[in-house]
């Protein structure tokens, strides 16, 4: 008679993977730090930054904002009562902040267009350039980098009433001037500001277009293609994810516009007809001590560039399959 069984152990006969055999074989233990500890040690770093920096103070913000919230000496305790919405109402029906809104509407609508539709097409013509090239890319790079307050000296002697821009122009020239100018004022920091910023842009673009294959563009040239239908046809729809990274980076950062404004306009001038809603922030809750009433209109202000990124990655990004 045979010791071994059709379907066990050829001494024992019994099943293989049987009671006995899953004994010898060591249990793994979960580790709920995950499969790969080590990587939440290296990124712990820039979480703490991230919870400490951003999360905690967006939290807080949402805490004052539902709170009559204003500010003590330190280790003074006050009773800071819960209001509701009674903060996001003042914030809602205040005109500064209505018309905050409005200019930083126009602000995006004309940047966001431009700094797009240039970065592309000049990233294209540098990643062409086969001569001075690294001289091209630092000098779009360079103002970029440039402190904002050395700058915008530049362009208060280009745009100011007596300046080269209206020397220029002549009788065509805008009376009242680019920056003293209501209609004027927030187009001119747009283009400020898109100047300033499309080095950035520009690098990513040329990022994105070293993933596309040369090969494209050589078949393209072979069935008839000229310049125009390869970039249309090629060079677009190649770096749709770095048009959908630009399209987000140009509207949060131009939601938070302060700087420019402050620095070329006086604060928003004239009459507020460049006020962002970051600079009315500033003076609500440092300038007039109503922080609940800033941290209201921060929040909103957080809402409202989400919304709009969604829409923008929708349009711009496609459907995903």
């Amino acid at each position: 008679m045979s010791l071994r069984s059709s379907s066990g152990n050829p001494v024992t006969g019994k099943p293989v993977g049987g009671t006995a055999d899953r004994r010898l074989v060591p249990r793994r233990r979960k580790n709920f730090l995950g499969p790969q500890p080590l990587g939440l040690l290296f990124s712990a770093p820039y979480v703490i930054y991230i919870l400490a920096v951003l999360a905690f103070p967006l939290g807080y913000a949402v805490y004052i904002s539902f709170h009559d919230f204003f500010f003590t000496a330190p280790q003074v305790t006050v009773d800071r009562p819960f209001v509701g919405f009674d903060n996001y109402i003042t914030v809602l029906s205040d005109p500064a902040v209505q018309r905050s809104f409005l200019n930083i509407g126009v602000f995006l609508i004309i940047n966001v267009p431009l700094t797009v539709g240039l970065s592309l097409l000049l990233a294209n013509a540098l990643n062409r350039v086969t001569r001075l090239k690294t001289f091209f890319r630092l000098s779009y790079y360079v103002p970029y980098v440039t402190a904002s307050v050395a700058v915008v000296g530049v362009w208060l002697f280009l745009f100011q009433g007596n300046g080269l821009l209206n020397t220029l122009l002549g009788p065509l020239a805008p009376s009242p001037s680019w920056l003293v100018n209501s209609w004027l004022a927030m187009p001119t920091v747009a283009l400020y500001v898109t100047w300033k910023q499309l080095g950035f842009f520009i690098l990513l673009y040329l990022a994105a277009l070293q993933n596309i294959p040369d090969e494209l563009y050589e078949s393209a040239a072979v069935d008839g293609g000229n310049k125009w239908v390869q970039f249309w046809n090629i060079t677009v729809p190649g770096v749709r994810p770095a048009s959908v990274l630009v399209t987000l980076l140009a509207t949060i950062t131009g939601a938070n516009l302060f700087t420019e404004p402050y620095l070329l306009t006086g604060g928003g001038g004239p009459d507020g007809a460049s006020a962002s809603p970051v600079f009315i922030m500033y003076q609500r809750g440092i300038l007039q001590g109503n922080p609940d009433v800033a941290a209201a209109l921060g929040v909103v202000l957080v809402i409202g560039v989400l919304l709009i990124a969604l829409i923008q990655k929708r349009l711009v990004g496609g459907k995903e399959d």
